[in-house]
């Protein structure tokens, strides 16, 4: 569960996404000329896809902004979930621009239309260069961020999407191949929503309250019972409050006659915790006359 990164400078990470979102915002505009002018659905999907990027970007950064700010009488955890929701919201929107590509190639199918190959194949090169330069700016965050991964697979997809259009343009050059250009929009598709699919179940974990996903509660529960004086634990929760900070609260039930060794044997509680990188935990001490009764182990009753 620890989370060990190389952290970039808050302040350092600001500037390259905002450097991220201008070339973004010019690459689009570029893109969906082009597109028109060339007449290539391939070359706009890609456009629509960076432009999503952009504003991945935007709520990225805004969320990073939201993140900072500390605890309040009306918000006593912070705002540390912000990066989290922007995380759903960049994948939310990734799924429904990969499902409206999927619509707008099959009619590109039904209806094929005239390409030209050589203003597409210029373009997303130009492209490519751009998605490789933002993904570059972001990638050293994205270790550390959920929030920042998000917008980092929209680049990367950005990236490999304008590598299928140079390959569209290509074939369509050669061979006069128009169909590919709806395929390739296809295949664009099909890899933004199978990223999100595969990326967005952890972001919607951490909001569910969910344990980490690499975390063994019961092995967890068992090395906290094995300490000198624990004789059970009842009505515990492991959750993630933000994507690198676990937190646990548990009922622990002292052996009869240790209630005089309650802080110590909390203190090894709290240590065992902190090895287990859980930092922030609560717990209740109960003794052994007055426990709870059938209580359960997870959860509460």
């Amino acid at each position: 569960m620890p989370h060990d990164h190389h952290h970039i400078d808050e302040n350092t990470g600001d500037t390259r996404l905002i450097w991220a979102v201008a070339v973004n915002l010019g690459l689009t505009v570029a893109q969906i000329v082009g597109g028109v002018l060339s007449g290539s659905l391939a070359l706009i999907a890609d456009a629509l896809h960076n432009l999503s990027d952009a504003a991945s970007l935007v709520i990225a950064f805004a969320a990073r902004k939201i993140a900072r700010k500390g605890a309040t009488e009306a918000m006593t955890f912070g705002y540390g979930r912000a990066e989290v929701v922007a995380a759903l919201i960049n994948y939310t929107t990734l799924i429904l621009l990969g499902l409206y590509l999927c619509y707008e190639a099959a009619m590109r199918l039904i209806s094929p239309e005239g390409v030209d190959g050589w203003l597409v194949v210029i373009i997303a090169g130009i492209a490519l260069v751009v998605d490789l330069v933002t993904a570059a700016l972001t990638y050293a965050m994205s270790k550390d961020s959920v929030n920042i991964r998000a917008a980092f697979l929209h680049n990367l997809a950005d990236a490999l999407g304008s590598v299928a259009v140079i390959l569209a343009g290509t074939l369509i050059l050669l061979f006069d191949w128009r169909i590919v250009d709806p395929l390739v929009t296809f295949a664009i598709a099909g890899y933004i929503l199978w990223m999100s699919f595969a990326e967005i179940g952890g972001v919607i974990r951490i909001l569910m309250l969910g344990a980490p996903e690499d975390s063994d509660v019961t092995a967890l529960l068992r090395d906290l019972r094995g300490i000198d004086g624990v004789r059970a634990i009842h009505h515990a929760h492991l959750w993630q409050m933000q994507e690198n900070e676990t937190a646990l609260e548990a009922h622990v039930v002292l052996d009869e006659g240790r209630w005089p060794d309650a802080d110590s044997i909390k203190a090894q509680l709290k240590s065992a915790l902190a090895r287990a990188g859980i930092h922030h935990s609560t717990l209740e001490l109960e003794c052994a006359r007055h426990a709870c009764n059938d209580a359960q182990v997870i959860g509460h009753s």
